[in-house]
């Protein structure tokens, strides 16, 4: 979430969002009866920023270059490092090499320029991966993935988002919700007050729980289906995946309640190793065992 956070904030300053910015700039200054011109030319300008996703072929918003958000992951992961304490166990940092090593070469990335560190944090289980291959692998996570294969489900999975480029999608998706919101505010400008603000907040609520959050979700179901992918093409058994996600769901406890799935950015435990089992025998189609 913090690098989230920084990545959007270095967005705002971008090229790219300065085109969106000067043409939507006007909104405030629009009636109710030109607003639906600009929702016209916001639409033809997202339909202009679209990108496909590798493996899954999906069709997906972007309104960041490449270039700017390797740029970004740069300095989000030079920040971090800076501000973090490195592991340099040299068993475990060869083993985050090697895993991290085969999974580059399978990820097919030849402008990324890859970086594998281990942070010492054994409180965070969590690893990460930057657009430009910027990973980090924090301490916590190695007695839940165990062994190379363990390790090589969780990097295949966050290098998945930097491949479809979940990131910028993300950010381009709440660019367009914020623009939404604006609109909104156009439309029932004649409204009384109390009537706009209840607009407004319901617009709100309906974008991250309708929006948002069942989009995160699908991001992170769309990493697990690409993650199996590579991780079977760098040599690794993608059937491995599901004792990993199992050890997962006991250190959180098994919780699967629906108001905790309903309001997750990530699918619940049991839906993903049942999504991850029906998608094992398209991954073992590229599972060359080393």
């Amino acid at each position: 979430m913090k690098i989230f956070r920084f990545l959007t904030q270095r967005t705002r300053r971008s090229q790219r969002t300065t085109g969106l910015k000067q043409l939507l700039s006007p909104l405030s200054a629009l009636s109710a009866a030109s607003a639906s011109k600009v929702v016209l030319l916001f639409l033809l300008f997202i339909l202009s920023a679209c990108s496909t996703v590798p493996y899954t072929g999906r069709h997906s918003m972007m309104l960041v270059s490449e270039k700017e958000e390797k740029k970004m992951g740069e300095e989000a992961y030079a920040q971090t490092l800076k501000e973090s304490k490195l592991n340099h166990d040299p068993e475990k940092v060869a083993m985050l090499d090697r895993v991290g090593e085969r999974l580059a070469k399978a990820a097919d990335k030849p402008d990324f320029k890859w970086e594998f560190n281990l942070i010492e944090d054994d409180k965070t289980v969590n690893a990460w991966c930057l657009p430009g291959g910027k990973i980090a692998v924090y301490t916590g996570l190695l007695p839940i993935s165990q062994d190379e294969t363990g390790l090589a489900v969780v990097l295949g999975h966050e290098i998945s988002h930097a491949l479809a480029r979940h990131g910028s999608e993300r950010m381009s998706q709440q660019m367009v919700l914020q623009t939404g919101g604006k609109i909104l505010s156009i439309v029932t400008g004649t409204q009384s007050p109390l009537a706009r603000d209840a607009f407004n907040k319901a617009y709100g609520i309906g974008a991250q729980v309708g929006v948002a959050l069942p989009h995160s979700r699908a991001n992170e179901s769309e990493a697990d289906h690409i993650g199996l992918i590579l991780m079977a093409k760098a040599g690794y058994d993608p059937r491995k995946a599901l004792e990993f996600w199992k050890r997962m769901e006991a250190v959180g406890g098994g919780k699967d309640d629906a108001m905790r799935k309903f309001m997750s950015t990530h699918p619940s435990d049991k839906d993903r190793q049942v999504q991850i089992e029906k998608e094992i025998p398209e991954a073992l189609k590229f599972y060359k065992p080393e």
